[in-house]
């Protein structure tokens, strides 16, 4: 779902930028006001499990791959405000470094991820925990919160792929970015979704929920945590354990590299041969003559590490912040 650059015109990611810039104000302002110091280091663990959630593909109908998000968890258990600026970090920290989702892409990226689908999870669950108020509701409204929520953010996706061939075109009549239509895109971004992503986000929300809840259900029902080693440690699983994102064979729907198109339409799409490029520093979470799997973990540390700097920095400045109003 990562949609990477020249696949939408530049025009369509400035309007979904502008449309980003006040929630991410909002979200912003909200954290300030409400995110202790001592509560920082749970949005770091969040955007570390989203970064590293993401790296998991796996193999969906007709030969694509796809991985969960995590969105909905961190909205779930921090509620909407904390998974979009969450969300966001990790999804700039794999654009920027791992080329993972386009630079000019971020804010369309953005919105389908770190807004739509935490937002669409966080209300859906507190509605189904309102009509079924049992174990049961709570459980049912964490995984329909997962599995409704990237199914919804799978398919704004679909419709921005598919709007760019009717909009934007050639002089010669030929589409300059996406060429697929709202016929194509749709039912390949949304059969595999719902089929088997869904699933997966709805499992993994359910059951990340179910072992927080257990384990520390100050998180849920206080919004922090005590205790931040059991966390830290799963995340250091998941880091060990990122190379089975590496057994699904094959590209995302949408994610291939411009001369693929060549194989599969004839042509590449203007915008896409002559746009925007930038070079991140580990492309596809590969190290040069490293071991697939070695710099998939390398890859992985790196990205949890700048993550974690980044909260760590954060909280520095909302610890000033707090002293200074004391």
């Amino acid at each position: 779902m990562h949609i990477p650059d020249n696949y939408l015109s530049p025009s369509t990611c400035a309007a979904f930028g502008a449309v980003m810039l006040p929630v991410w104000k909002r979200a912003s302002t909200k954290i300030k006001n409400e995110i202790t110091r001592q509560k920082m280091p749970l949005l770091g663990v969040a955007a570390a499990f989203s970064f590293l959630t993401m790296m998991f593909n796996i193999p969906l109908p007709g030969g694509t791959t796809g991985h969960a998000i995590g969105a909905s968890l961190i909205a779930i258990l921090l509620g909407p405000y904390s998974a979009v600026f969450s969300v966001t970090i990790a999804l700039v920290i794999q654009a920027l470094f791992f080329g993972d989702g386009g630079i000019l892409a971020i804010g369309v990226n953005c919105f389908n991820m770190a807004f739509i689908m935490p937002y669409t999870a966080y209300y859906l669950f507190k509605a189904v925990k309102k009509i079924f108020p049992s174990k049961i509701g709570e459980d049912l409204g964490a995984f329909l919160g997962g599995y409704i929520s990237v199914n919804i953010a799978a398919l704004f996706a679909a419709i921005e792929f598919g709007i760019q061939p009717l909009l934007f075109k050639d002089t010669s009549g030929l589409p300059l970015y996406s060429p697929y239509g709202l016929t194509v895109s749709i039912p390949a971004m949304m059969i595999p979704h719902l089929l088997v992503v869904g699933f997966l986000e709805g499992i993994i929300t359910l059951g990340a929920y179910s072992y927080i809840k257990k384990s520390s259900p100050e998180i849920i029902y206080e919004g922090k945590s005590k205790k931040m080693k059991p966390f830290y440690i799963i995340i250091g699983i998941l880091v060990l354990a990122t190379p089975l994102g590496l057994l699904a064979n094959g590209t995302a729907w949408g994610e291939w590299g411009a001369e693929e198109f060549k194989d599969f339409i004839g042509f590449v799409p203007k915008g896409m041969e002559n746009g925007f490029q930038f070079n991140s520093l580990i492309p596809d979470y590969s190290l040069g003559n490293l071991e697939e799997y070695i710099g998939y973990i390398i890859s992985a540390l790196l990205g949890v590490a700048i993550i974690l700097i980044i909260f760590k920095i954060l909280s520095k400045i909302s610890l000033r912040k707090d002293t200074k109003g004391e």
